[in-house]
């Protein structure tokens, strides 16, 4: 049977070493949600640009094909 002292022992080294992994897991995850809203921000972003550009180009164009014609 193991001694009191050793099975306290281990368990103190063991919250040790796992209170140290979710310290780096939990900045692995704010790492990753980072990133992942970066990529939508960056997608709305261009989508939202495309669609301005292409609303402004065609008032544009239409305002001078009406002069033009």
């Amino acid at each position: 049977m193991p001694s009191p002292v050793a099975v306290a022992t281990l368990l103190r080294l063991a919250n040790r070493k796992l209170s140290r992994a979710e310290r780096g897991q939990d900045l692995l995850e704010y790492a990753l949600l980072a990133s992942l809203i970066a990529l939508v921000a960056l997608g709305a972003v261009s989508q939202l640009g495309q669609t301005i550009y292409t609303v402004f180009w065609q008032t544009i164009q239409g305002a001078f094909g009406a002069i033009s014609a």
